[in-house]
């Protein structure tokens, strides 16, 4: 016979009455043998248990046991003829149903019917077997008629509450569980009333009679009952207890959303929200995250939480409620909050133990006060039950997290490991993100002492910069930018960018600011500066034993511009290292771009440097940028279309404020997340009042000297600096002097007012001056240390045929 024609057979002439059940384990062994299969099959039932049900088949069908078995178990279950071989040898015809005892899919025992074919009868011969077997078995079963009210179940049901067997005739569902979803149960008694469609593995989830205080997991599968006219008499059901296997699937899906979802950043408060927002709701109705101050501002810990005033303050960093009412609504995050030195949570912080409460005392006031506040009972909050677990890491405790129920259900011991593995993974993370706290002020500490906070005042530009590191988690990047005050109201704008990113270009970019400053204030002309730059950088490299190439965080490399501007007539002087050359943006807008010979990058030797000298319109703009701003989001632009990019960004960045339009041009040209450190100095020039610039030609004869001190202090008359009149004639004398007595060629003085006096006296030596400390007798050698007495500053610089000598003077107001 077919096996689809077989196995219809044997569900019509089957017949449960007169079945002989067994029992197998999930591996097809018998593990139950009762007296009808002895009678059925002659093997006794130490014969029989523990041996594979497929040995007491005959060969053809022991072999197709395992299909049988998994067939049940995805299908539901089997039922069809086999062919036993009886203890005597002989073989016997037996309509076999196999049945998960709990449900299909999966490793559950399985039970099976087996029913001789010859002489089979019916319902009444065999009904004690049927009961026996329903009646005893571990899980709950049940009967209900069409009216969907229990008609019958077994004494296993009764572990979930609701009644004795007697008790629930009659009733419906609803009325012995109430605290489960009746109409959701009851909806599929009807789907299976109404199709025959068994309905197996339906899992709910409620709070039944015997656990009214915690919610349980359940399994339900149904079954219709047929007459034998196959009209629906009712339906069977089996109801398996899987609490914990289903809290064991919550709390792996817990804690895997934790590990999706807590520390996507290094961001503390953000990671201690992420916490409180993972545990809420499946957790608590309420989780409160609070944290030390040292640990938000990422410094170290100390082993313990100081408790000399009676309490200890606790930054809220996080926290996350359920409920409108509880206390988010009253405390805000960031909130510092005392705790009394006695309560649990300042015992978590000394001891690292967690603590559990499974139910609060409802009239004692709740541990945290906010300031100003006063403090509430738990029953005003209404909390039922507490957890708090410290927040530790690396042997050091950071916080601490409290857990709060407003339900029935306490929490547990469960529970408490639970929260602990949550804590436990944010506090690593808490950690990290402290440590990366730290270590980030420190580098912004560094890079601040690198950078120049505010550019200084001066008269010969106004000016304005914008910084934009590559490393946005550190800040920290090589470009630099500076503006050195120079003698003669002249400044120096310098961009430069060293190799590499992070903390070792920093560090590199911080030598080579350094040692520009120390050479520019030497008043040397930038080609000058740019090859005493270099020079420093190839010594360095060689000490170092850094290679000119690949020498990543060492100055090598490094691309820098160096330009000299003077107010007085406009000049501008520059000279480039390896670097773009300056835009500069006319006073009518339009932008050119100097045509300046970009010489070798610092430390890698070539040729020498090249200056240029240009004249530039007050009212005129320089644009000195690094090689980041005109790198295009596809980075393989062309140098030509990079200039463009940056010409139409210049001309479009008209702005009311100098600082609006460099940020303008930034934001144009430079993505969110920059491929490349960028640096841009604007600088706009001015033009000192020539009312304010006056000189003088001297011949070289001594007695011009006293002609000369007269010739100043009537210009200081005249400017309104009568009380430098005195200091003045002698710096004035002591110049002209010195440059007649030393120097050949004419000599002409020159005094610029700007925001200091400043006295030049021009000359055609080619020696500078030296400060000289004469002995008491010496009868000479005391004018330069005159001087340097009574100027502020004063210092030699070198010009075309021949020399220079300054020296400035504090005004006590600034020219008008």
């Amino acid at each position: 016979m077919g096996g689809h024609k077989e196995q219809d057979v044997a569900r019509q002439a089957f017949d449960v009455a007169d079945a002989v059940p067994l029992l197998l384990d999930p591996h097809g062994t018998v593990s139950s043998w009762t007296g009808g299969a002895e009678r059925l099959l002659g093997y006794r039932p130490t014969e029989a248990v523990g041996r594979a049900f497929a040995e007491l088949l005959m060969p053809d069908d022991a072999e197709r046991m395992p299909d049988l078995v998994e067939r049940c178990r995805s299908e539901g279950d089997w039922a069809g003829l086999l062919t036993t071989r009886h203890r005597g040898g002989r073989p016997v015809a037996v309509m076999v149903r196999i049945t998960a005892t709990v449900r299909p899919r999966g490793r559950s025992p399985l039970l099976v019917l087996l029913s001789e074919v010859d002489g089979a009868t019916g319902w009444d011969m065999s009904r004690p077997v049927l009961e026996q077997m329903v009646t005893g078995a571990s899980i709950g079963i049940a009967i209900v008629d069409t009216d969907l009210r229990y008609v019958w179940s077994n004494t296993a049901l009764e572990q979930f509450g609701g009644g004795t067997a007697g008790q629930r005739l009659g009733l419906r569902f609803a009325d012995v569980q109430p605290g489960l979803d009746a109409e959701a149960v009851e909806e599929r008694m009807r789907h299976v009333l109404d199709t025959g469609e068994q309905v197996v593995g339906y899992q709910h989830v409620g709070r039944v009679r015997s656990a009214p205080m915690r919610e349980t997991a359940h399994v339900l599968s149904f079954t219709r009952l047929d007459d034998e006219q196959g009209r629906p008499m009712g339906v069977y059901y089996t109801v398996v207890d899987v609490t914990e296997r289903h809290r064991a699937r919550q709390r792996l899906a817990l804690l895997d959303r934790a590990g999706a979802h807590i520390g996507r950043t290094l961001d503390i408060e953000r990671t201690a929200q992420e916490l409180a927002d993972v545990a809420v709701p499946e957790l608590a109705d309420y989780v409160a995250v609070d944290l030390l101050e040292t640990v938000l501002r990422g410094a170290d810990v100390q082993p313990g939480p100081s408790t000399a005033s009676g309490r200890v303050p606790l930054r809220r960093a996080g926290q996350r409620s359920l409920h409108n009412d509880l206390p988010r609504a009253a405390v805000e995050t960031g909130t510092v909050l005392s705790y009394p030195s006695d309560s649990p949570p300042v015992r978590c912080l000394a001891t690292g133990r967690s603590w559990l409460q499974e139910r609060l005392d409802p009239l004692h006031p709740a541990w945290a006060m906010p300031p100003g506040g006063r403090e509430s009972t738990f029953l005003e909050l209404g909390l039922r039950s507490a957890m708090i677990v410290p927040v530790r890491a690396r042997g050091v405790t950071l916080g601490m997290t409290a857990f709060f129920r407003r339900r029935h259900d306490p929490f547990d011991e469960d529970d408490l490991h639970l929260a602990e593995d949550l804590v436990s993974r944010a506090a690593v993370c808490v950690d990290n993100a402290r440590r990366y706290t730290r270590e980030r002020n420190a580098a912004l500490v560094l890079q601040s002492s690198l950078l120049p906070l505010h550019l200084p005042d001066q008269a010969a530009v106004e000016v304005s910069a914008c910084y934009r590191p590559a490393d946005e988690l550190t800040g920290l990047g090589g470009d630099w930018y500076d503006l050195i005050p120079l003698s003669g109201a002249r400044v120096a704008l310098i961009v430069g960018e060293a190799p590499g990113y992070g903390i070792d270009a920093a560090a590199a970019m911080g030598g080579l600011r350094t040692a520009v400053r120390t050479l520019a204030a030497l008043d040397l002309p930038p080609e000058e500066v740019l090859a005493h730059l270099d020079d420093l950088v190839d010594r360095s490299a060689g000490d170092e034993g850094a290679g000119p190439e690949g020498t990543y965080g060492h100055p090598v490399g490094t691309g820098c511009v160096y330009v000299v501007y003077d107010p007085v007539d406009g000049k501008c002087t520059m000279a480039a290292a390896g670097h773009p050359a300056p835009a500069v943006i006319a006073p009518d807008g339009t932008v050119s771009f100097v045509e300046l010979p970009e010489g070798p990058a610092l430390g890698v030797g070539g040729p020498p440097f090249e200056s240029v000298e240009l004249t530039l319109p007050e009212g005129s703009t320089l644009a000195l940028h690094t090689d980041g701003l005109l790198l295009p989001p596809d980075r393989d632009g062309a140098y030509d279309t990079n200039r463009d990019r940056l010409r139409r960004a210049l001309e479009s960045a008209a702005k009311p404020t100098l600082e609006l339009s460099c940020r303008a041009v930034v934001d144009a040209l430079v993505p969110t997340r920059p491929y490349d450190d960028v640096a841009l100095l604007m600088a706009r020039t001015k033009r000192l009042d020539p009312g304010h610039v006056a000189a003088w030609d001297l011949s070289a004869d001594p007695a011009v000297v006293a002609e000369a001190r007269r010739t100043a202090t009537g210009q200081l008359a005249r400017w309104g600096l009568d009380e430098l009149i005195f200091t003045t004639e002698l710096v004035v004398s002591e110049l002209v002097t010195n440059a007649i007595r030393y120097a050949s060629g004419p000599v002409r003085l020159r005094l610029i007012h700007e925001r200091t006096l400043v006295c030049e006296v021009v000359d055609g030596g080619a020696t500078a001056p030296h400060l000289r400390h004469p002995r008491a007798m010496d009868e000479g050698g005391r004018g330069l240390l005159l001087v340097s007495q009574l100027a502020e500053r004063w210092g030699t610089r070198f010009v075309p045929g021949g020399k220079i000598i300054w020296a400035e003077q504090s005004l006590t107001a600034p020219p008008e």
